[in-house]
């Protein structure tokens, strides 16, 4: 095999996949076929048609696996139906305050009587009381489903792509009645080991979470895990210490050829059987699969396991890959299973990874010194050549990572992940002498996350940077490659110049006497970002939910953060509604210096001013005023904070869920002055936007804040048929996510963007 004999075509494989993932829509069938055609022919020529025909393969491979995959999601016409499935409980089922969350494996589906093409998984919740959902366990269930579909925001996540990249065909809950009932017992599955592993821990150590992050490192279960706990993990740069790692499986692996050797040493008469290689080969792989099968088969385990399956194919057959060539061969592997692991972060962070360790490091020695040596320079270059990966993804870095994960790495992979293992060798075995283990276990994993939550507490420990351009991030990655090169290749430090592009952005700031404006996609509720050349304010921060999902946490501070905006002037709280106000205190914690006013401070959990008609600010050339609104002890959604953002080319009046009753008085106080973008009352509630109110507004643009087929069915037709009516154009977040307004000093409000349209890829709803 040449050196480089698996590195093209898994290369080209990788482009042809990856070309395919920036298409808004995807070809038909017969271009599936022709390509693959053409690759065939291709194949049986040179070397360059031969690494075209890879590409070409890769682009009608992935093309086909993106259309089976968005042909299985729910039927449109299905959407917000009730109707029976049948199916089983895959994974580990998530039982929270309010309800219990599962995946089901769908096997039929019926309305009434009539079959359904609805197979696939398809994520529910069941409310009120729901049983003790078992893994494994076959249920029929009667459902109310939709369509995967996301919010998308300047630096969200896209939970849309997820759902695809995950195989997630519908998303729902489970309507309570007679109709769910459970259908036979569970049976053997790996899911019900890994649960009873799970419940193992949790009797036999006595700290909760010390429990669980001995659950998440031995079983890969991260139920018991806190928002909190991920913070802690993401400020110290380990988020894939917590469960099962690649690294882990390779841990398990090593321990597999310890446990031959043994056996060898102990019983030598078996090299006349087998030759200790293959047997050292096959007992890594053994190991690795079995904890493999324990994490769940995720991302990095796969690509772990498929990189020990080629290396011990090698071994067996008495071959010797190179590095790049054994990761090489995992690549096409992975990309051969499921092309469309391409869409998740871990995919890039693990084979970036592995790739830039085995170019960029070289082996300093032997024994202790040098694997020392290679423990911290390896932890230096992960950190800086996963810098641009981990921006573009999450739009946060550690500084403190390299030093977090020198400690962490070792700790957790050679220390605590083998006491555990132990443990749970012992758990089968042995009951009662897994206790100490346990014990011992948690002890260690406790102290651990004690130093990981001081070093949290570091300056630098959350890095964030305006949203990552794609040019940037391949600068910075070409610069990291460069700038770790082997010692010889000339001028190295010219590779941190092309770290530049990431580091200092340029940032389209409004010009004096002007203001930008973004209308986030936080579903069901509100939230408007307004900045001018200095000063920015955010107004409402949509919800928080009972399962402790803070949109304020989840959109609001990602956007801010992706937006370049560092400090917060004002933080308006229009009233106490939890749909506008529930992620105000998320937003609070981030910015403690923003001053903070609403409508109904006395029913907010935190300190906040009471917004009157006398308040103004002068920002940059752009005023911003509070406006008349209700009294105190009236209806709350009266009592919302009116905000008038006011500079020499446009106005922004944000409104809240004032109602008719109070939006003459808001009429009559707005000033003339430049034209006029509304946020819409209510969110296009039938209580709002009076025809007299439109009129007296006469705003150019109208902007409806909604959750997608909301259960109040905002906005309401008749009420935006009175926007059309007086030739007023509107947008909804709920069909257009986030939406970006510019009201430049020299010219009126225009509409910059919406992010449906700026990420227009195939898999978005």
């Amino acid at each position: 095999m040449r050196k480089d004999g698996a590195l093209v075509p898994a290369i080209m494989l990788l482009l042809g996949v990856l070309v395919v993932q920036w298409w808004v829509t995807l070809p038909s069938t017969g271009f599936c076929v022709a390509c693959a055609g053409v690759a065939l022919a291709l194949s049986r020529c040179g070397s360059w048609a031969r690494a075209l025909a890879w590409c070409l393969f890769g682009v009608a491979w992935a093309c086909w696996r993106g259309a089976a995959a968005m042909d299985a999601r729910l039927p449109r016409e299905l959407e917000g139906q009730d109707f029976r499935v049948i199916g089983r409980v895959v994974d580990l089922p998530l039982a929270r305050n309010d309800a219990t969350g599962f995946l089901l494996d769908v096997e039929e589906a019926f309305f009434g009587s009539k079959p359904l093409p609805l197979h696939g998984r398809v994520r529910v919740n069941w409310y009120n009381g729901a049983p003790d959902v078992q893994p494994c366990s076959r249920w029929q269930l009667m459902v109310r489903l939709k369509r995967p579909r996301g919010m998308l925001n300047p630096g969200g996540s896209d939970s849309e792509r997820s759902a695809l990249e995950r195989g997630i065909a519908a998303v729902g809950y489970v309507r309570n009645g007679g109709d769910s009932v459970p259908l036979g017992n569970p049976g053997f599955c790996i899911n019900a080991i890994r649960q009873a592993i799970s419940r193992g821990i949790a009797t036999r150590v006595v700290d909760p979470h010390d429990a669980a992050l001995l659950q998440a490192f031995s079983v890969g279960d991260i139920r018991g895990l806190s928002q909190h706990d991920w913070e802690v993990a993401r400020a110290n740069g380990i988020p894939h210490l917590i469960s099962i790692s690649g690294f882990h499986v390779g841990v398990a692996a090593l321990f597999g050829v310890w446990f031959a050797r043994l056996l060898y040493v102990c019983v030598p008469w078996l090299g006349w059987c087998l030759p200790r290689v293959q047997a050292q080969a096959a007992s890594a792989m053994l190991a690795a699969g079995i904890y493999g099968a324990l994490a769940g088969f995720g991302l990095p385990t796969v690509r772990t396991l498929l990189m020990i399956g080629v290396v011990a194919l090698a071994r067996c057959s008495r071959r010797h890959p190179t590095g790049l060539q054994t990761l090489a061969l995992a690549l096409v592997a992975v990309l051969l299973v499921d092309p469309l692991s391409v869409l998740s972060a871990g995919f890039w962070l693990s084979f970036v990874g592995v790739a830039f360790l085995m170019i960029c490091m070289t082996t300093q020695g032997r024994g202790l010194r040098g694997f020392l040596h290679e423990l911290s320079a390896g932890q230096v270059v992960m950190t800086l050549s996963l810098l641009p990966l981990t921006m573009w993804f999450f739009g946060e870095s550690s500084l403190v990572g390299a030093l977090s994960n020198l400690i962490a790495v070792p700790f957790v992979s050679f220390v605590i992940v083998p006491v555990t293992l132990v443990g749970m060798i012992l758990l089968g075995l042995c009951p009662p002498l897994a206790q100490p283990v346990f014990w011992c276990a948690a002890w260690l994993a406790h102290a651990q996350w004690w130093l990981l939550e001081q070093m949290a507490t570091w300056p630098g420990a959350h890095w964030y940077l305006p949203e990552v351009k794609g040019v940037a991030l391949i600068f910075a990655t070409l610069g990291a490659l460069w700038l770790f090169m082997p010692r010889g290749m000339p001028m190295r430090w010219l590779g941190g110049l092309l770290f530049l592009p990431l580091l200092w952005p340029s940032r389209d700031l409004p010009a004096q006497g002007g203001f930008q404006m973004w209308a986030l996609d936080v579903g069901q509720g509100l939230s408007v970002v307004v900045r001018t050349e200095h000063h920015a304010l955010v107004y409402d921060a949509g919800a928080r939910y009972p399962s402790d999902f803070d949109l304020g946490e989840a959109a609001v501070l990602p956007s801010l953060h992706a937006l370049g905006i560092h400090r917060l002037d004002l933080l308006v709280a229009s009233h106490a509604d939890n749909d506008h106000a529930g992620g105000v205190p998320a937003v609070a914690a981030a910015f403690p210096e923003a001053e903070r006013i609403s409508g109904e401070p006395e029913r907010l959990p935190m300190a906040m001013t009471t917004c009157s008609p006398d308040m103004a600010w002068q920002w940059d050339g752009v005023t911003v005023r509070v406006l008349p609104s209700g009294a105190a002890g009236g209806p709350a959604n009266d009592r919302s904070c009116v905000l008038l953002v006011e500079g020499r080319g446009g106005r922004a009046l944000l409104t809240g869920d004032i109602t008719s009753a109070i939006e003459p008085v808001v009429a009559t106080a707005l000033p003339p002055g430049p034209p006029l973008v509304l946020s819409v009352p209510h969110h296009g509630s039938r209580t709002s936007s009076s025809p007299g109110f439109i009129q007296s507004t006469s705003p150019v643009l109208a902007l409806v804040s909604a959750g997608w087929r909301s259960r109040f069915h905002h906005p309401n037709a008749a009420v935006m048929q009175r926007y059309d009516v007086a030739g007023v154009p509107w947008l909804n977040t709920a069909t257009s996510g986030a939406i970006q307004v510019n009201a430049p000093p020299d010219r009126p409000p225009y509409v910059a963007e919406t992010w449906r349209q700026r990420q227009s890829r195939y898999w978005r709803e």
